[in-house]
């Protein structure tokens, strides 16, 4: 709760309702797209007494509910930062080294003025090493091409195994796309009355505001089993599967099958999503424009956060006038618990197998022997069951340590014996 709320803190609730109910009735709007009524003029300034923010208003018929960003702070706490005046970025505030203290935490002051010289400044090279990710004006994108055609070939060799096919999805692994973005996109404003019905849609071609982002996350971190991987065409091909499978265009054009993409087109993709998170943290006032916006009482209190006192009087308490307690179907009250079927014995190495281990082993697409497969596994057998387990910790060509997993070494044994047992 922040301390500009005042006694109209409930107005707020009241707008959250409101935007809600307005989505609702986007639909009879649209159906009569020709009223010319004042919608402004007929909105009542109050709901049962308590007054009510409507979507639209502007900043000075908003001030009334909303106050004045003017509360006090003390020595211990301040709203702008010391080193440079300016205020906090996030519009909270911050707890500077007073008597010792940094909020309610013990400082040794000493450690800040204690000089260190751990380590080296970086090279040119390590830096540039480090420095690969690709920004929304193409900075850090590289000269290259991929098609579409060859994207679906790496797709399903590299990707299909977690993020299934066409990219709709598998088990615990995002979604690439929930259809035509252009139309998704439209579902970000809807209300999730039923979960996962008619909820907002967010995949890639719907939500990311960015392509940049894809090439260089598809890059430096996929396939998840070995990084770094992929070609600059593999990657540049990989995208521009994504954005065939998304129904995306690019410059009016439509990625279809035979679209190749390079790093002259990359450039011309816009996100339909694109315009649609606030504040504007790109580009060089980026930083600025979120202290604007997280400092300003309309969108976000007034950077002063509260825990008690925070206004004056009695607060308004809006109640349920109806309960609801007929429920149709009704609610179950039954509280036994449900039969348990008998079952053969589960293996003990099974469930680590599936939580860590089949990612890679349900099929042969990363190049290690796949569960089930017979002849894959007596091949591996041949070097002794002893150098499957130690490979199995240690590592072996794109396989890391224990699988990429915290496994104990008991674990993994049961894991291998489940594997060796299911592929006899």
């Amino acid at each position: 709760m922040y301390k500009s709320y005042h006694k109209k803190i409930v107005a707020i609730t009241l707008f959250a309702s409101v935007v809600f109910l307005g989505t609702a009735c986007n639909a009879s709007n649209d159906n009569n797209k020709n009223a010319k009524a004042d919608t402004k003029k007929e909105r009542p300034s109050e709901f049962g007494g308590v007054p009510v923010v409507w979507p639209g208003q502007t900043i000075e018929e908003i001030k009334p509910f909303v106050g004045s960003a003017n509360a006090s702070v003390s020595k211990t706490v301040k709203k702008k930062y010391d080193f440079n005046g300016k205020l906090i970025v996030d519009g909270g505030v911050y707890y500077p080294i007073v008597d010792g203290k940094t909020g309610a935490y013990a400082v040794n002051e000493s450690a800040h003025s204690t000089p260190f010289n751990k380590g080296k400044t970086a090279t040119a090279n390590e830096q540039k090493a480090w420095d690969i990710d690709v920004m929304p004006d193409g900075t850090g994108l590289p000269e290259g091409s991929g098609s579409v055609e060859f994207g679906d070939e790496v797709y399903e060799e590299k990707c299909v195994i977690c993020h299934g096919d066409f990219g709709a999805g598998a088990g615990l692994y995002p979604r690439l796309t929930v259809g035509n973005a252009a139309e998704m996109h439209k579902t970000l404003t809807n209300q999730r009355v039923e979960p996962d019905s008619d909820g907002p849609q967010r995949a890639f071609g719907s939500y990311w505001p960015y392509a940049s982002t894809l090439w260089w996350y598809i890059k430096t971190g996929m396939p998840h089993q070995a990084p770094m991987s992929l070609t600059t065409e593999e990657v540049y091909a990989l995208s521009a599967y994504i954005l065939h499978v998304n129904e995306m265009e690019i410059d009016g054009v439509e990625v279809d099958e035979d679209y190749v993409l390079d790093r002259e087109k990359f450039l011309k993709i816009v996100m339909p999503n694109v315009d649609g998170f606030e504040p504007a943290i790109n580009g060089p006032k980026g930083q600025e424009n979120a202290r604007e916006y997280f400092n300003n009482p309309v969108n976000y209190g007034n950077g002063v956060r509260c825990m008690k006192d925070c206004f004056d009087g009695e607060p308004k308490v809006q109640r349920i006038k109806f309960a609801l307690t007929d429920f149709n179907p009704p609610m179950n009250e039954t509280k036994t618990l449900p039969e348990v079927k008998e079952a053969k014995a589960v293996h003990p190495g099974k469930g680590n197998y599936e939580a860590s281990c089949a990612v890679c082993h349900s099929t042969d697409a990363m190049g290690a022997p796949d569960v089930g497969n017979k002849d894959a596994w007596t091949a591996t057998l041949k070097k002794g069951l002893d150098a499957v387990i130690a490979n199995t910790i240690h590592g072996v060509n794109g396989m890391p340590p224990r699988g990429g997993s915290s496994l104990s070494d008991d674990q993994l044994k049961e894991v291998v014996d489940y594997m060796i047992s299911e592929s006899k």
